[in-house]
């Protein structure tokens, strides 16, 4: 495509009704992404926790709990999020009363979300030096004063970064949502782009989506470097 060709199908999606429609999916997509991104922290952070924490030689060393916490978590990331998204509608109608709408694609999303950043947090975690854990205990410290002031802190550019990439993967998965009416931008592409064949609908929403990306990024890497520099 010519950029001739591209700043025209650009403008004539720029229509004002167009043009409110978009604004109107680029909130609602920051909206879905931004509270499921948030639950998932609040969920996945502890469940990261745990998994390091109650493995073999750790703090918490309970590997029972270990194995069956790990085995829920592989067991939800090993679901393609499409098919999560409508396996789980019976348990989303329950939490919020629709299968269809913002509300109703948080609870996919959160659940497909919450253990990839788990993962995603463990690896960081696990980055840890073991001597700076192994000096904290020696000089008496508890296990919780071990998670507040070592464990965290020395992983939180990882973690970080990790939520970055998973805000991102938010973002796409929020855009596949709109496949069965979740609203955002990814049910404008499919109702106006792909339905009625308006090209610049989908190029309108492509590029929307790439800029969304590249500014959480950008944004997630800057944090990140400011905290490793710390």
């Amino acid at each position: 495509m010519s950029p001739q060709t591209f700043d025209f199908l650009l403008g004539w999606a720029m229509t004002r009704p167009m043009f409110d429609l978009l604004l109107r999916g680029i909130w609602e997509t920051v909206v879905m992404t931004g509270i499921s991104g948030a639950l998932s922290f609040v969920i996945g952070l502890p469940l990261a926790l745990v998994l390091v924490t109650t493995d073999r030689g750790g703090i918490f060393q309970n590997l029972w709990i270990n194995r069956s916490l790990g085995g829920l978590v592989n067991a939800l990331r090993s679901v393609p999020f499409i098919i999560l998204l409508v396996a789980v509608i019976p348990l989303t109608r329950l939490i919020v009363g629709s299968a269809i709408g913002i509300a109703a694609a948080i609870v996919p999303l959160t659940l497909a979300a919450a253990p990839y950043f788990a993962r995603v947090a463990e690896v960081s975690l696990r980055e840890v030096d073991r001597a700076l854990i192994d000096a904290a205990r020696a000089m008496g410290a508890t296990r919780a004063t071990i998670l507040r002031e070592v464990l965290i802190p020395e992983a939180l550019p990882g973690i970080v970064s990790g939520f970055t990439v998973t805000m991102v993967t938010l973002i796409g998965a929020s855009a596949m949502a709109g496949a069965v009416g979740a609203g955002g931008l990814g049910d404008i592409a499919i109702r106006y782009g792909y339905q009625r064949f308006e090209t610049a609908v989908m190029v309108a929403v492509v590029v929307i989506l790439i800029v969304m990306v590249s500014i959480m990024q950008w944004a997630g890497d800057a944090l990140a470097r400011r905290i490793d520099h710390r």
